[in-house]
């Protein structure tokens, strides 16, 4: 039987080779991981936007400094951003038509590298692993 420790640190392994692999496979589009996770959030927002405290909330990896993050998302062109005109003091984000153009090049690949990752797991398999790992997440949300 594993131990707390043993648990935690091949959680912990798991998921840098899970990042590291991801990183390779979007990092040569000109963006960071977190880069690719506002520009996914946004893609799924649609035309209404959505406002900045939300994007950090929804993101994968928390950050404290996702204006930053946003404002190098904009000086590359791939989101745009404006006040909210309901509460001035809120900014709504926008993928732009660039920022869809570069998640259409990922998306190519992606779907492969994630079958790739998983090679170790039957269908059936990562059902109950996506269930153990709601279970660690829970108690702490």
């Amino acid at each position: 039987m594993a131990t707390p420790l043993e648990t935690v640190i091949g959680l912990m392994r798991t998921a840098d080779l899970a990042r590291r692999y991801m990183t390779a496979i979007i990092e040569p589009h000109g963006i960071t991981l977190q880069q690719f996770n506002v520009l996914r959030i946004l893609r799924g927002a649609g035309a209404d936007g959505v406002p900045t405290l939300d994007v950090a909330q929804r993101m994968v990896e928390q950050t404290p400094g996702v204006t930053r993050l946003l404002d190098r998302l904009e000086a590359k062109e791939l989101i745009r951003r404006h006040r909210c005109p309901k509460d001035r003091r809120q900014h709504l984000c926008w993928i732009t038509p660039k920022g869809l153009a570069v998640l259409q090049k990922i998306d190519a690949v992606e779907g492969r590298a994630h079958d790739d990752l998983l090679q170790g797991l039957k269908p059936k398999e990562r059902a109950t692993f996506v269930r153990l790992l709601d279970a660690i997440r829970e108690p702490h949300q």
